[in-house]
């Protein structure tokens, strides 16, 4: 057996499939052409011959920086940097996939948080934290894979122009230590730095209201560049995505009264300086 063949089998689980696994096989053709192994494919990019194995075998999902410099080092081309659209938006889960690509374009975004700090908002342990809890378990791979992209997301914050950002957010979200003390007390502080931005704002809606707009779960709304104007509504395995005016009307009607009902903005980061403070 070639030294190729054991590593695809040595610690590797089953091959990927769809987008990922159709660019494995062209990078790893193009690899053989090169008559170029893994382990220079790798020293080469800046990554391990073990990595390189992953993105052969769809099982990684590689960033933009890696498809670009492999497809210059294998003098591609361009056909690996044509797969770079196709693996963002396989980053991320198929329910979310439409969302992410959507939040790209967004020149204003508005979440509505219940359960857990919202993504744009966690830190890298936080974010880790959260899918390392998720069931079914997801293996180490996915883990850190969905956790580069969440961590990714968050570069809209300095996008220019700038889009404009806000949250509502559950005193119950910013009271759950999720990932520990440690982790949970980074998380707030995060929280802190992110909405000293000019371009955020953060309001905590707090347990004791005697008033809630929205009962009925978290969303978001997307408003892109061209006047598009979007709910997305998260929920298990049936996450929508509406646009007809009439929906996105009462979800905006629904923010626009929880951001009256909520803490200021203000008042908001004084509540999350007590909680570090409690702690």
């Amino acid at each position: 057996m070639s030294e190729e063949a054991r590593e695809d089998q040595d610690g590797q689980e089953a091959p990927g499939s769809g987008i990922p696994l159709v660019f494995g096989r062209v990078l790893k053709r193009l690899r053989v052409q090169a008559r170029m192994d893994r382990a220079e494919l790798g020293r080469r990019t800046g990554y391990s011959a073990a990595t390189i194995t992953s993105y052969e075998v769809g099982r990684r999902i590689p960033n933009a920086k890696f498809i670009r410099q492999a497809d210059e080092v294998l003098d591609a081309g361009g056909m690996l940097i044509d797969f770079i659209e196709d693996m963002e938006r396989a980053q991320y889960p198929a329910f979310f996939q439409d969302a992410a690509a959507l939040e790209k374009q967004a020149v204003a975004l508005h979440v509505f948080a219940v359960q857990a700090v919202p993504g744009l908002l966690q830190t890298e342990d936080y974010a880790r934290a959260v899918f390392t809890m998720w069931r079914p378990v997801l293996s180490a791979e996915t883990i850190e894979q969905r956790v580069a992209a969440r961590l990714a997301r968050q570069e809209i914050f300095a996008r220019q122009p700038a889009p404009t950002v806000t949250f509502v957010l559950e005193e119950s979200v910013l009271c759950r230590q999720l990932g520990g003390l440690a982790v949970w007390r980074g998380q707030l502080e995060q929280i802190l730095l992110d909405s000293q931005r000019r371009n955020v704002e953060i309001q905590v809606m707090p347990n004791d209201s005697e008033e809630h707009a929205s009962l009925n779960g978290p969303f978001t709304l997307i408003e892109t560049g061209k006047g598009r104007r979007i709910a997305y509504v998260p929920a298990y395995k049936a996450s929508r995505l509406f646009t007809d005016r009439v929906t996105v009307r009462e979800v905006e009607e629904q923010y626009g009264l929880l951001r009256a009902q909520a803490l200021t903005p203000r008042e908001s980061l004084a509540f999350v300086e007590k909680l570090l403070g409690e702690t």
